[in-house]
């Protein structure tokens, strides 16, 4: 049977004038090509960023729109992973004997990887969706080709000001969750677990080091260019009417989910291998 099916495979190859081994491996490279396509689409959205005149109007609009839209909520999820980690930390180490360094790890903890990844789940999930939307009805409407034929270039009229907006908006929205996430780590440490505000406060001081916050303030940038481009990509190469946009729009959350978390703990191993632990 293996044998016949080889046969059928080779005869198909061989009625289509190619090749068994190029069959074999087109197929095999199918699934990189989207993944060739948006890097080089990320090249050429870099590219623009750099191109004159800069779109400073449609980069403020923009922007508000996505601190509008996720500016609350980046704030509310921060709260819960504060909670959540003071609660396990402080219960764990409470096991060990080690109470006083829960403020140290929590907020460490929030401040490396909670607060940046919470803060571009929010701004992917509600500002990429509406740029992938947006740009994924002017495409199916055609006005990106009008645009192309007029000789203005859609990327740097519309993809460079969106993907700028969201990752300096992550930024701001980062130091916000931080401190927000912080200051709700640290209630519950100590209204809820009795935890001392002197020894959390202490601990906090002792082990955590400036370039832990920095570290978060350029994840959330990355997060937010590798958000916006992967929206961008999306919109723009939106096919099949109004169902191809909705596809697009669910793609982009799911790809950029997938990179947001390969981007964190690439970021994080390398962060980890330069600028080492402070000890006690």
């Amino acid at each position: 049977m293996l044998a016949s099916r080889q046969q059928s495979f080779a005869a198909c190859a061989g009625h289509r004038g190619e090749p068994v081994s190029q069959t074999v491996t087109a197929r095999l490279t199918r699934p990189l090509v989207p993944v060739g396509n948006l890097f080089a689409f990320a090249l050429e959205v870099f590219r623009a960023m750099f191109t004159r005149p800069f779109q400073w109007r449609e980069l403020s609009d923009q922007a508000w729109f996505v601190t509008r839209v996720s500016l609350l909520p980046a704030m509310a999820i921060t709260i819960p992973f504060g909670a959540v980690l003071s609660l396990q930390i402080g219960s764990l180490f409470n096991q060990l004997g080690a109470r006083s360094f829960t403020g140290a790890a929590a907020v460490t903890g929030i401040v490396q990887q909670a607060a940046p990844v919470a803060t571009v789940v929010i701004v992917a999930g509600a500002a990429g969706t509406a740029v992938a939307a947006d740009l994924g009805s002017r495409k199916i409407r055609e006005e990106l080709d009008a645009l192309q034929v007029l000789g203005i270039s859609p990327i740097q009229r519309l993809v460079v000001p969106r993907v700028l907006a969201m990752a300096g908006v992550a930024v701001l929205l980062n130091a916000v969750a931080t401190a927000v996430g912080t200051a709700g780590a640290y209630s519950f440490n100590v209204l809820v677990q009795g935890g001392s505000p002197g020894a959390y406060v202490s601990a906090f001081t002792a082990l955590a080091q400036l370039p832990d916050l920095w570290v978060g303030e350029l994840k959330a940038f990355v997060f937010g260019l590798i958000a916006g481009i992967v929206a961008a990509y999306q919109g723009v190469n939106a096919k099949g009417g109004p169902r191809g946009v909705g596809d697009g729009v669910n793609q982009s959350v799911v790809v950029s989910f997938v990179l947001l978390f390969i981007a964190n703990t690439i970021i994080t191993a390398v962060y980890f291998q330069i600028v080492p632990p402070k000890g006690l």
